[in-house]
């Protein structure tokens, strides 16, 4: 079964207190790349989640994006200097204790100095983290793919049409290719008589210049080896595993063929069924490149 490269999947998972949520978009690329962004705090898991996406999608440019949930990434805590504040409690007393003051110092005026408390970023639990990031992950990957596949099948629908009215093409150039010598040999005949004008033609002289014309325009090769690409085609298009890189290289020689029929070939018939496959090969390579 075929799959898309492009797609989209969500998950969520809480393990502790650590609550995380993942997003994956992907869209189509030669390999498979990642593009990770996670919250500072996290960024040290950034080589696990890229493994993990790596594992289960062959090709694509991946984006996955990981979030904190409010609940457990409220941003900044108060937190104390305690060795300060006794120092700047120190300070205050041997002050008073010069300028004969009263030494009684609240501890609000304390805390009021700089450096006394101060807002720092909550710290996360990596132990709790890293699971609720990867199983939220595989929640996001399986998503991702339901989606992939889904769009897969319609790939797969159009593909198949197509693959059709190539193989009806193909069979039908194949017959052609004797007609297209024959009626080379006609017109060569009536047009060497009506040169001729009544003066005896060398008969041998005729056929060798009809075989070499056949030799010139044999087609058989370029037909059976599409045949075969076709048929390569049709058991990747069936493979469980993923095929669009290969599918790419078939489109190709299927292009070359094709190119290589028209070029040889000067049979109207022939040429014109040329001209349609050529634009229905082209189709396919555009629907091959959405394939994983």
């Amino acid at each position: 079964m075929l799959k898309s490269m492009t797609g989209f999947g969500a998950g969520r998972a809480r393990v502790g207190d650590e609550e995380v949520s993942v997003e994956l978009r992907s869209l189509n690329h030669k390999f498979c790349e990642v593009k990770a962004r996670l919250p500072r705090e996290l960024a040290s898991l950034e080589p696990l989640v890229t493994k993990q996406v790596k594992d289960r999608l062959a090709r694509g440019s991946v984006e996955l994006l990981v979030k904190r949930q409010s609940s457990t990434a409220s941003g900044t805590v108060p937190t104390v200097d305690l060795n300060l504040a006794r120092e700047y409690l120190r300070t205050f007393r041997e002050l008073a204790k010069e300028l004969g003051l009263s030494q009684d110092v609240t501890w609000s005026q304390v805390a009021n100095q700089q450096g006394v408390v101060r807002l720092e970023e909550k710290g996360v639990d990596l132990e709790a983290a890293t699971p609720a990031v990867t199983a939220a992950l595989d929640q996001a990957l399986g998503a991702l793919e339901k989606m992939r596949l889904v769009e897969g099948e319609a790939i797969h629908a159009d593909l198949d049409a197509r693959m059709k009215l190539l193989e009806g093409w193909s069979r039908e150039v194949a017959l052609l290719a004797p007609r297209a010598v024959q009626d080379y040999q006609q017109r060569l005949t009536e047009r060497v008589a009506e040169l001729a004008r009544g003066v005896a033609v060398d008969p041998q002289r005729l056929a060798q210049e009809v075989a070499l014309f056949a030799e010139r325009t044999d087609i058989a090769e370029e037909v059976t080896r599409l045949a075969s690409h076709l048929e390569q085609f049709r058991a990747l298009m069936a493979s469980q595993e993923p095929t669009g890189r290969r599918m790419d290289f078939l489109v190709q020689e299927m292009h070359r063929e094709v190119n290589t029929t028209g070029s040889k070939s000067q049979h109207a018939d022939i040429s014109a069924r040329v001209v349609s496959m050529k634009a229905e090969v082209e189709r396919i390579r555009e629907q091959v490149q959405n394939v994983e």
